[in-house]
């Protein structure tokens, strides 16, 4: 088309509308318009799919795929390679040990302090012995990573064994008076 159909005016290959008369022309476009930007487009999804069919059979080629082998796929997962031996860490000096839970009780308990391995086992024996001097019962240290219910990684100092939630939250004024950062949890083997 060169000429607009309702003014006759002359109109440039690709233009979308008449300059003289506005009027909407057909088959026209500019280039990033959306009539343009249609164009093509099998064109490039077969491309891409030739791409991603190659990329798919060098990966196959390059992890040796096909060979018949079988190849065991190690993973690895975080953590301890194996189970500490001991879920307690010693107690401050002088004292008899920090205590630790009991290895096959589920329960509830008031947690004071929660700090990364890495760099916290001096301010949790440190809390242990603040807890013990504020008169908190069965303050302690466990290694989270042994307990299911506990994020692992951590140093978790906490005080009592409690049978149920409403136990222990019933000691837990005495706890936040130490440190408001006190709460209530459950501890699962």
């Amino acid at each position: 088309m060169t000429t607009c159909p309702r003014c006759s005016a002359t109109v440039a290959n690709g233009q979308e509308y008449c300059v003289e008369c506005g009027l909407r022309l057909p088959g026209g476009g500019v280039a990033g318009s959306p009539a343009v930007a249609g164009r093509g487009w099998a064109r490039r999804a077969l491309l891409a799919l030739v791409v991603a069919a190659a990329g798919a059979a060098a990966a196959v080629a390059a992890a040796g795929g096909g060979k018949g082998g079988s190849t065991n796929l190690i993973t690895a997962t975080g953590g301890f390679a194996s189970v500490p031996a001991v879920n307690t860490i010693p107690g401050p000096a002088g004292s008899t040990g920090a205590g630790g839970w009991p290895a096959t009780t589920s329960g509830w308990t008031i947690v004071l302090l929660s700090v990364p391995q890495t760099a916290g086992q001096k301010d949790a024996i440190a809390m242990v012995g603040r807890a013990r001097k504020a008169g908190l019962p069965g303050a302690g240290i466990l290694d989270s990573s042994a307990f299911a219910s506990l994020h692992p990684g951590y140093w978790v100092v906490f005080s009592g064994v409690y049978t149920s939630q409403a136990e222990a939250t019933s000691a837990l004024q005495p706890a936040q008076e130490l440190t408001r950062a006190a709460t209530v949890r459950r501890v699962v083997p």
